[in-house]
């Protein structure tokens, strides 16, 4: 079997370590080079994470030099802006998301690695969650029929560190988290043919962004809903995905621990005023293992084994209107404290 050299750009992403120590769990699949990180206030807070113990520092020429493949998990200003240097220089990568940086230059990085034949995996977690892949597997199936409504849902009570954190933001916690929804919806919908946002600040805690966020996306018959808040108590626990269609409907509720959907179709719900529906529980364990199925996959597109589901087009097409919810402002300030 092929090892893949790979190194690591940045630690300041809240999920760079989780990638790195799924990226070593794998020593048959990757030869791990090193990792990088140019902000010494990174360093103070991160630099002794246990997933870095025994691993050399850096610098990024230097990782990107000695890679096959690359994974960016920098501060989320700098994601696009380290992906495209590694594309540049002919490496396959794995990016954190949401992408950073101008439409423009999003779409640069993408249409050059596409050029390259270089595989770019994007960080959305939820296109690995058992559950999620069994929703898309039944509507491969046509078990749902035409799909007419998606509800989905994804919040957290926040910290307030997390919060002033989410300060940095257009479109604060809808940037941040959204952008996971947007993805599934935008895979099974494509592109909406009209966007409306509610994007409401609580100001809770004295601290003023916008943390309690709808959005609506309309097609020719769908209606898809995207809610997202930083004040809702038990939010992790709420986090709901459900499709409904002609003939069926999935509903992953909760996403994960514990991960459960439930099936109901025409036949099964023969009552109109009664609850009928089938459970399936998934053996889910995220608390340790959510990233490891993303990073064997992230080695089996780079070695041909496996074709990335998620294309250049259709990354461009989430980062697109995730920009038309928050309105096109990414970044506000740079502050990681």
């Amino acid at each position: 079997m092929k090892k893949i050299r790979i190194g690591q750009i940045g630690i300041g992403h809240n999920h760079g370590s989780a990638k790195f120590s799924a990226a070593r769990k794998f020593p048959e699949l990757f030869e791990i080079v090193g990792y990088a990180e140019e902000n010494p206030r990174w360093i103070e807070k991160r630099g002794d994470f246990n997933c870095y113990a025994g691993v050399p520092r850096l610098s990024v020429d230097e990782i990107i030099e000695r890679s096959d493949a690359v994974i960016v998990e920098s501060d989320v200003w700098d994601l696009t802006k380290y992906a495209k240097m590694c594309i540049d220089a002919g490496k396959h990568i794995h990016m954190d998301k949401p992408a950073s940086g101008t439409l423009e230059e999003y779409k640069d990085l993408l249409d050059t690695a596409k050029s390259k034949n270089l595989t770019v995996q994007l960080g959305y977690m939820y296109r690995y969650n058992p559950a999620v892949l069994e929703c898309f597997e039944r509507i491969r199936r046509g078990e749902l029929g035409e799909i007419y409504s998606i509800n989905a849902e994804m919040s957290t009570y926040h910290s307030e560190p997390y919060k002033k954190w989410l300060t940095n933001f257009g479109g604060g916690i809808m940037y941040i988290l959204g952008s996971h929804l947007v993805d599934l919806i935008v895979y099974l919908l494509g592109e909406p043919k009209k966007i409306t946002p509610f994007l409401k600040r609580t100001g809770l805690h004295g601290i003023d962004f916008e943390d309690n966020n709808l959005a609506v996306l309309e097609y020719d018959k769908a209606l898809a809903r995207i809610f997202v808040s930083s004040v809702e108590v038990n939010g992790f626990g709420r986090r709901q995905f459900m499709v409904s269609g002609s003939k069926g409907t999935v509903n992953i509720y909760p996403i994960e621990r514990p991960t459960v959907l439930t099936f109901s179709n025409t036949e099964i719900a023969d009552k109109t005023y009664e609850d009928r529906k089938i459970t399936i529980p998934f053996d889910c364990d995220t608390t340790n293992g959510r990233y490891d199925s993303m990073m064997q996959d992230f080695y089996s597109y780079i070695v041909g084994e496996k074709k990335n589901p998620f294309t250049y087009e259709h990354d461009y097409l989430v980062q697109k209107v995730l920009d038309e919810i928050v309105g096109g402002v990414q970044i506000h300030s740079k502050n990681i404290d």
